[in-house]
């Protein structure tokens, strides 16, 4: 795709010196050089539809959107028309609910007075036309849903996920119409190629045929000359289906266009040539009898030919068995592939493998750290994010629609944890390595409360917020682990201490400890209620708590050295956890300490990290956030890996979890550095993986659940 970027980049050059827009020339190269991403912007597209809209720009918003029509959407299967037209519509409608919550009447009537001729005979517009006129329409049960804050949020996905299918599908065929061009320049080498061999076939025979073995043409081309154009489009979908089984999510669309394309040249091709058709001479009449007579056997040949799979080649790179096409210009289907990828996601393993569990709908980077992520988590209605690095800085974001920063955190002091609380979920709770945890307003952007939990046990390792939303258990350890770093070697065994503390949201005071000092806590989570909850020690312990009671439930000898991160499994029967033995180990909580799954991870899921540079130079970071986390089912898990997470089924696919399976189902990939804390928000429709990486980078990669049959 960059090339093809850079191609355009060039045209645009050359045309602005052309026509001597200097000054044009100078912002457009002003903007490549700031560019990242090099290719087609989604988020930009639907920014400045926003931008126009909340400026009342109705002129503009309408020549943007009039532009992205006649470009874009007209291109498309008539299919695509109704869901075009309503995002038209629903566009426009945004439009006046927004002057009308603005209190802008004036441009209200503007908008019906230049819309109403064609507006005034769309049903869906019967209604609107007395909306200027409506007392409080928000309170109107025909308008109060499009003044909702769930309708406007939902529209505004539907249009980015609309674009973004759409702009997939033209990185597709621009990758593939670069492809063709190549493609076609060695074909006709190689039929250059034949043709010579066959000439050198009459002279020397053994020699043309051992010239001949090697040139050997792709599947899809070995019988073009008995293929008619239907048939040759078949084949040619077919194996194009074979070799980029990566963008099976658009490849319908992709090939429809392509058939289109290739189905006009046809026709002005074969008119061309009836056109300029001359008589044959006398002497080829007797010939006619004969050639007919090979037509007929071409057609017999041609049903021998589609009556069974094409022929299996030998060749390293191709695929083991390609399905034989129908006999039109419908693409086949991308599931019948022995091995599939899709929408940029892989299936690993070999052998014959299923539908992926997830299809990867889009996948954006936020880029706005400089060092290494401790922790990144989503709150609570899956809107904002809250990302901590190793500096101690802070960013508050937001993904949906586009990727903003919301707010920017600097302390005094080191920070080392981060939670978001349940209710309301814009408060953040930061905790530090002084002793004090700090309670945040992001919408507000000033720090509401700041409280000293402990002078004696000054690091706070971990903090978990209850789902009532009313306290929040923060662990306290002892300066003695002061003396390891976010980023460098760790003892195998930790001598600090801690304390696990149960404090009240609202009075912002303690209430109780919920044990006597032991091994610092690690990590900690509730269960879906707050009646439970589990923590990880550097003891290797795991704890069991009864919240109602405010007790110790049970304790049990968890990993050879120290719990990284514990979470209960979906029908919260049992617990995982991921320890600096790299074991992933699931037990059951009503039996204490009894295994039901274990599984070896490697050192790239578990930790500790290590980021390789330039003349041996090492950074190793120890585990600071989660590990791994569950989807909304509890039947997948996503753990981290050197470049991307990796998404594994559970092995009895039920909600009550089991061991991983040994090959993944999804990579996520992105990243250029090891990941070292993840998230997994299904709060959306669409399920939100977040992946932080070494480097600063943080992956949101959005995931739609494939529903089988």
């Amino acid at each position: 795709m960059s090339s093809a970027v850079e191609r355009t980049d060039e045209l645009v050059r050359e045309y602005l010196t052309y026509r001597g827009f200097s000054s044009a020339l100078r912002h457009l190269d002003t903007e490549i050089k700031a560019d990242r991403e090099r290719g087609l912007r989604v988020d930009r597209i639907v920014e400045q539809l926003l931008q126009l809209v909340l400026t009342f720009d109705l002129s503009a918003l309408r020549d943007y959107w009039g532009h992205l029509e006649r470009r874009l959407f007209s291109r498309l299967q008539e299919g695509y028309a109704p869901a075009v037209a309503k995002l038209t519509t629903s566009l426009y409608r945004y439009y006046v609910v927004n002057a009308i919550q603005k209190g802008n009447q004036e441009r209200t009537q503007e908008f019906f007075q230049r819309m109403g001729a064609e507006l005034q005979g769309a049903a869906e517009w019967r209604d609107w036309f007395a909306l200027p006129f409506i007392f409080a329409p928000e309170q109107n049960p025909t308008f109060a849903l499009y003044f909702s804050r769930q309708w406007t949020d939902t529209f505004l996905v539907s249009l980015h996920n609309f674009l973004s299918a759409l702009f997939q599908c033209m990185h597709i065929l621009l990758q593939h119409t670069t492809m063709l061009a190549e493609e076609n320049q060695q074909l006709r080498q190689m039929l250059f190629a034949q043709q010579s061999s066959g000439r050198a076939a009459v002279q020397d025979p053994q020699g043309a045929m051992e010239s001949r073995v090697q040139h050997k043409l792709p599947p899809y081309v070995q019988h073009m000359d008995r293929l008619g154009d239907s048939e040759l489009c078949s084949q040619y979908y077919s194996f194009i289906n074979m070799t980029h089984g990566e963008y099976s999510i658009h490849i319908h669309f992709l090939l429809l266009t392509v058939s289109n394309i290739l189905g006009s040249s046809v026709k002005d091709s074969k008119s061309t040539s009836s056109a300029n058709q001359q008589p044959a001479p006398s002497d080829q009449a007797g010939q006619s009898y004969p050639r007919q007579r090979r037509h007929q056997d071409h057609e017999k040949e041609r049903k021998e030919l589609f009556s069974k799979p094409p022929p299996l080649t030998a060749d390293a790179g191709e695929a083991d068995a390609v399905d034989s096409a129908p006999c039109d210009d419908t693409p086949p289907d991308s599931s019948s592939s022995s091995t599939t990828r899709g929408a940029g996601l892989e299936t690993e393993g070999g052998g014959a493998s299923s539908e992926p569990p997830f299809i990867k709908l889009s996948q954006e980077e936020y880029s706005e750290h400089h060092s290494s992520i401790m922790h990144c988590r989503v709150d609570v209605s899956g809107r904002r994010v809250a990302s901590l690095d190793v500096d101690g800085v802070v960013k508050v974001w937001s993904f949906n629609p586009i990727m903003q920063t919301k707010a920017t955190i600097m302390s005094k002091f080191p920070l080392l944890s981060l939670e978001w609380a349940s209710k309301p979920d814009r408060l953040l709770l930061l905790g530090s390595a002084v002793g004090t945890v700090r309670l945040y307003d992001t919408e507000a952007k000033k720090n509401l409360y700041e409280m000293t939990i402990d002078d004696t046990h000054p690091r706070i390792l971990s903090l978990a917020c209850s789902p009532s939303g009313s306290s929040f258990v923060c662990s306290a350890a002892t300066a003695a682990s002061a003396a390891v770093p976010a980023t460098g070697p760790r003892p195998s065994v930790s001598t600090a201490t801690g304390r696990l503390l149960l404090w009240d949201t609202k009075t912002v005071k303690q209430q109780l400890s919920l044990d006597s000092e032991t091994a610092a806590i690690n990590c900690s989570s509730f269960n879906h209620n707050g009646n439970l909850l589990v923590s990880g020690g550097a003891d290797g312990v795991i704890r069991l708590f009864d919240m109602q009671r405010c007790e110790s439930a049970m304790s049990w000898k968890a990993h050879d050295g120290e719990v990284y991160s514990v979470e209960f499994s979906y029908d919260e029967n049992t617990v995982y956890s991921v320890g600096e033995d790299r074991k992933f180990v699931q037990w059951n909580i009503h039996r204490c300490g009894v295994k039901q799954s274990e599984q070896q991870l490697s050192q790239d899921a578990t930790g500790p990290f290590v980021l390789s540079g330039y003349s041996g130079y090492k950074q190793v970071q120890v585990p600071r956030g989660r590990l791994f986390a569950f989807d909304s089912e509890g039947r997948h898990v996503l753990t981290c890996s050197a470049h991307g997470g990796l998404i594994y089924k559970l092995t009895n696919g039920e909600a009550g979890g089991g061991a991983l399976e040994e090959q993944a189902s999804l990579s996520l990939g992105g990243h250029r550095s090891p990941v070292v804390t993840l998230d997994w928000s299904s709060a959306l429709d669409c399920g939100t993986c977040l992946t932080a990486s070494m480097d600063g980078r943080i992956r949101v990669s959005t995931l739609l659940a494939h529903k089988s049959d």
